[in-house]
């Protein structure tokens, strides 16, 4: 639970991110948040619904 809540809270500032970065037409910024936006909302997601992996 804790392991994505942490990256859905990663996704979400990646989330700020990107309307700062599109603000200041960083399209380089723009791109690097949007892949973060992607990965980690996608690990999230999948995290809270399977469970997380024991270790």
């Amino acid at each position: 639970m804790a392991m994505g809540s942490i990256t859905l809270a990663v996704a979400i500032l990646s989330a700020i991110a990107l309307v700062r970065e599109l603000k200041r037409r960083n399209f380089l910024g723009v791109a690097v948040s949007l892949a973060s936006i992607l990965v980690f909302g996608f690990f999230g997601i999948m995290t809270l619904i399977t469970g997380a992996p024991e270790a």
